[in-house]
């Protein structure tokens, strides 16, 4: 797919508020770098977690101390910061033009399997906020652990506007 090819024809602000969707307050960085950054008409996003106001929502690892379920909603959290960090650093979520990856870590007990459905929870909120045409490559990878012991971290590359 060509990034930014399948634009959407409803605008992702109006999504939201069709969809009932109030974005937490933009995350915060828990070290030395930034949370977003602009480099010609792509906005890269540092790893997301399942964080609101800095208090991880889930803790542990998927297939272990938590379900897939919960694995899914820590991923649809993280996406929530993503999409509030796009707020934060665009002023607007209609700027994004194209979604072009989205990779999602997730800190796993050794046998798990079912890392796509887990997934899902964030690749789900971006359709349902930019439209199904903006799906995006994505990987997805176990981990031991991830910062903080959230269960899930995404990250994005965005093609945007001006």
């Amino acid at each position: 797919m060509v990034i930014g090819s399948n634009a959407p024809t409803t605008c992702a602000e109006q999504r939201l508020k069709d969809l009932g969707i109030t974005l937490p307050s933009p995350p915060t960085p828990f070290g030395a770098y930034v949370e977003a950054v602009k480099i010609g008409n792509l906005l890269f996003l540092s790893g997301m977690l399942p964080v609101i106001d800095r208090k991880p929502q889930f803790l542990g690892r998927v297939g272990g101390e938590l379900s897939v379920e919960d694995g899914r909603k820590a991923a649809e959290i993280a996406g929530l910061s993503a999409l509030s960090a796009i707020k934060q650093h665009l002023g607007t979520l209609d700027k994004v033009t194209g979604v072009a990856k989205l990779g999602v870590y997730i800190a796993t007990a050794g046998d798990f399997r079912d890392h796509p459905k887990v997934a899902d929870g964030a690749s789900e909120l971006l359709a349902k906020v930019f439209g199904t045409g903006m799906l995006s490559g994505r990987i997805v990878l176990g981990m031991a652990s991830l910062p903080l012991g959230v269960p899930v971290e995404i990250e994005l590359i965005l093609e945007v506007a001006g």
